[in-house]
């Protein structure tokens, strides 16, 4: 049995993972709260078979599936022309997509993925980019949807999709080199 002051205290962080995703306090307030409410219910099933903030955290992805899914029948997405065109990057990252320079300090990937800092300047470099390029980068690339997925929920087409996330990608290089690295890079 997990004992709820253990839940409670995931609270900061979770409310962070859904900020960076919803851009929307009141919202990420609700969808932690039914996210604890949830892990509340069902902690008899929580097994220990990874840590409670990863347990929680899954808990959290679907409930801000779901909340698109609805948001996106309820057809709340701005639309396309309010995003900016973005200075062309295409030097920048190969024909698959990746970064063809890596940036010098992210060495260890997986230790900065977990870190508070992380996460702080992935969420202010999300604030900058457009509200649906942010959106379709975290679904895809934090949530692990599927494209498919991503264009039937925010009705939008595969092309579309990967703009967004290209868009999304630079900007994040351009932010995270100036705010993570200093201006450093590769």
């Amino acid at each position: 049995m997990i004992n709820p002051k253990d839940i409670e205290a995931e609270r900061p962080y979770l409310i962070r993972y859904a900020l960076a995703q919803l851009r929307d306090r009141e919202s990420a307030d609700e969808v932690v709260q039914e996210t604890l409410l949830a892990a509340l219910e069902s902690s008899s099933s929580f097994g220990g078979k990874s840590t409670l903030r990863t347990w929680l955290t899954s808990i959290l992805r679907f409930k801000l599936i779901d909340l698109m899914r609805q948001r996106g029948k309820e057809k709340l997405f701005e639309s396309l022309e309010d995003e900016t065109d973005e200075s062309d990057f295409d030097g920048l990252f190969s024909r698959d997509g990746h970064w063809q320079t890596p940036v010098k300090a992210w060495s260890a990937p997986e230790e900065s993925m977990i870190s508070r800092q992380f996460w702080e300047v992935f969420e202010r470099c999300s604030e900058v980019m457009p509200r649906r390029t942010a959106m379709v980068f975290v679904m895809r690339e934090v949530m692990g949807m599927e494209i498919t997925d991503i264009c039937n929920n925010l009705e939008i087409t595969a092309t579309n999709c990967s703009v967004l996330l290209y868009r999304a990608r630079m900007s994040l290089r351009e932010c995270f080199e100036i705010r993570w690295t200093g201006g450093r890079s590769a």
